[in-house]
C-alpha cells in the first residue's frame, strides 16, 4: 500500500493583534475571565490586505519555500479556506492556484468549519490512493470569521477567540516520511443550525434595515438547547474520534506523543489532556494567537517541531470541532 507523507507546512499569520484587555474593553467582561476562562492573552486580527484567499495565497508560498517544492508539480489543491471571504461567492482553490502558478493542478473548496483541515487530508489521502495520477497534493485556506462576531452579544462569548490567518499542508504519495495513519469523523445534524450568521443568505436577505448589524451576525439561535444538547455530546465526541482514530491506526492513546488541538476554553483543553492522560508539555494552548479555525492544528504543529516537541517518529495526533456539530481527528506518525 502507498504511504501518503507530509512534506511540509505553511503558515500565515497577521502582523496585528488584539489583546485580552481590547477584547475586555468591548464585551465588558472582566479582564481575568477573558485570559484565564476564554484562554486568551491576544489573538491575530486581520490587516487591510489579509482577505480570506490572500491568506491563504501567503501560506501556499511559505509552504512552498519551506519545502522548496515547485508548483507546477502540484495535482490538486484542496482549499480549506473559510465561506467568509472577498466575494460572497468565489472559489477560493482556483484563485490560489492561480496566484501560485499551479498550472498543472485543479482545485477545490470544502467546508468542515474548524474540522476541515483534518477532513482534507483524509480525502487527500483517499484521493491520491484512488488515482494514480494523483502524487502531490496541497491542502490551504485562510480564515478571519472574527469579523463577524459582535462583541456585545453574549450569546457568542464561547468564540470572541475567533482569530485571522491561513495555512497550508503539502502532501505526497510514497513519500515515507511522516506518514498521515487514520482519521475519523462525527457529525451530527442535530445542531446543524444552531451557530449561524443569520443575514446575507436566501433567508434573511441583507436590506437597508438590517445593513448595519449584518456584518457582525454571528449568532446561536438556541443557546440553551445547543448548551445542553453540546455538553452531552461534545467531550464525549472528542474523546471518541481520538481513540477512534488511533485504533485504526494500530495505536492507543498512551501512544500519543503530541497532540495539536483547537483553541478553546481552558477547561475544555484540560479536560480533554486529564482524560487521554496527557501532559500539558505534549500539547500547546494557542492562548497567544486565539482560534484561527482550521488552521489551528497547522500552527500548533509547526510550533510543536519549532520547539522540539515532535521528534523523530513521534505519534501526533490532530484533533479538532466544527460548528454544525463536528468532531474529526487524525493521526501522523512524524519521522522515518
Amino acid at each position: 500500500m502507498n504511504n501518503i507523507g507530509i512534506v511540509g507546512f505553511g503558515i500565515y499569520l497577521p502582523e496585528t493583534y488584539e489583546t485580552a484587555q481590547n477584547i475586555a474593553e468591548k464585551s465588558n467582561v472582566p479582564l481575568d475571565i477573558i485570559i484565564n476562562k476564554f484562554g486568551i492573552n491576544k489573538k491575530t486580527i486581520p490587516g487591510p490586505d489579509d482577505g480570506t484567499m490572500e491568506m491563504g495565497v501567503k501560506a501556499a508560498k511559505d509552504c512552498l519555500r519551506r519545502t522548496e517544492e515547485k508548483a507546477e508539480n502540484i495535482d490538486v489543491i484542496i482549499c480549506i479556506g473559510e465561506e467568509y471571504k472577498e466575494y460572497p461567492l468565489v472559489t477560493s482553490g482556483i484563485y490560489i492556484q492561480e496566484k501560485i502558478g499551479a498550472y498543472n493542478a485543479w482545485a477545490f473548496d470544502i467546508a468542515l468549519r474548524c474540522g476541515t483541515a483534518v477532513a482534507a487530508m483524509k480525502l487527500a489521502k483517499a484521493l491520491m490512493l484512488e488515482d494514480g495520477n494523483v502524487n502531490t497534493i496541497l491542502i490551504v485556506g485562510g480564515c478571519r470569521n472574527g469579523d463577524l462576531i459582535d462583541y456585545k452579544n453574549p450569546r457568542v462569548s464561547f468564540m470572541y477567540n475567533l482569530a485571522a490567518g491561513a495555512g497550508a499542508i503539502l502532501l505526497k504519495k510514497d513519500y515515507n516520511k511522516n506518514i498521515l495513519l487514520e482519521t475519523e469523523i462525527i457529525t451530527d445534524g442535530a445542531f446543524s443550525e444552531d451557530v449561524v450568521v443569520r443575514y446575507g443568505g436566501t433567508k434573511n436577505p441583507i436590506n437597508s434595515k438590517n445593513a448595519e448589524i449584518a456584518t457582525k451576525s454571528l449568532d446561536v439561535t438556541s443557546p440553551e438547547r445547543m448548551k445542553k444538547g453540546l455538553g452531552e455530546k461534545s467531550m464525549e465526541n472528542f474523546i471518541k474520534v481520538i481513540k477512534k482514530s488511533l485504533k485504526k491506526s494500530n495505536l492507543q492513546t498512551k501512544d500519543i506523543d503530541y497532540l495539536a488541538i483547537l483553541h478553546m476554553k481552558k477547561s475544555a483543553h484540560d479536560f480533554v489532556l486529564e482524560e487521554l492522560g496527557i501532559d500539558e508539555s505534549k500539547t500547546t494552548y494557542l492562548n497567544d494567537y486565539g482560534h484561527i479555525g482550521q488552521i489551528d492544528q497547522i500552527l500548533s504543529t509547526i510550533i510543536a517541531l519549532e520547539q522540539g516537541k515532535i521528534k523523530e517518529g513521534s505519534i501526533v495526533v490532530w484533533v479538532s470541532a466544527g460548528i454544525g456539530y463536528a468532531w474529526d481527528a487524525c493521526t501522523i506518525r512524524w519521522g522515518q
